[in-house]
């Protein structure tokens, strides 16, 4: 059971985007071993420990049960990202939920606070670094959830193609680099190259030398 009392949050959703295919990958992402754990647990710990209540949203369960999180598919299946935060826009139960993907493990606590912390700023309070925005590491309200759907409608599959309808507040490149010298919680793998480079990134002491689990695993035995 949550203490909200020692929540920073406990009116805001964390969001874990989980639906993807990982063809890239050839294995789920989401289950990848890192720092004795996996990129989701990590991820998942880090999200509880600062909001209210978590949502995974997932094409199936049965990965991410052991996580003790609500799961919730999307409404508009095959649709991609955008799908994946409607879904979580329609189910998540305050005004504001922040999304991240779930290949992206080493998450920045001042960085995530900064960006809730100016929630009632816009509908969308967003980082951008010198390659553009960071849409799966970004704080959404519930007034997002009808551009949303019409996006959807109109077979607009980008995340960032609803943001003409909406407020949207840019964290600038700046600020991003002063919270988060490295931008290390901002990136993620599609690869097994990527995911090996990432592992570099880790503290040494917390790494252990694993390849990534073969497709259609369960776990990250």
């Amino acid at each position: 059971m949550i203490n909200h009392v020692d929540i920073p949050f406990p009116e805001v959703t964390g969001v874990i985007l989980a639906g993807g295919q990982s063809s890239r990958m050839g294995s789920n992402k989401a289950l990848l071993p890192i720092r004795n754990g996996r990129f989701i647990e990590i991820i998942h710990r880090r999200l509880n420990s600062l909001f209210g209540e978590l949502l995974i949203v997932a094409n199936s369960e049965e990965p991410y049960r052991f996580l003790g999180s609500r799961i919730v598919a999307d409404r508009y299946p095959g649709l991609g990202v955008l799908a994946g935060l409607h879904a979580a826009l329609a189910e998540c139960r305050t005004p504001y939920l922040f999304a991240v993907a779930c290949d992206m493990p080493f998450l920045n606590d001042r960085l995530i606070r900064e960006l809730v912390s100016r929630r009632g700023e816009a509908e969308v309070i967003i980082p951008e670094t010198e390659k553009g925005l960071e849409p799966l590491h970004a704080v959404y309200s519930s007034a997002c959830l009808r551009p949303v759907e019409a996006a959807l409608a109109e077979n607009r599959r980008r995340v960032v193609s609803f943001f003409p309808q909406v407020r949207v507040l840019r964290l600038t490149p700046a600020r991003v680099a002063e919270l988060d010298p490295g931008l290390l919680s901002l990136r993620n793998i599609n690869t097994p190259e990527e995911y090996f480079a990432l592992r570099e990134k880790e503290p040494r002491a917390a790494r252990t030398v694993q390849p990534p689990p073969p497709a259609g695993a369960g776990s990250a035995a």
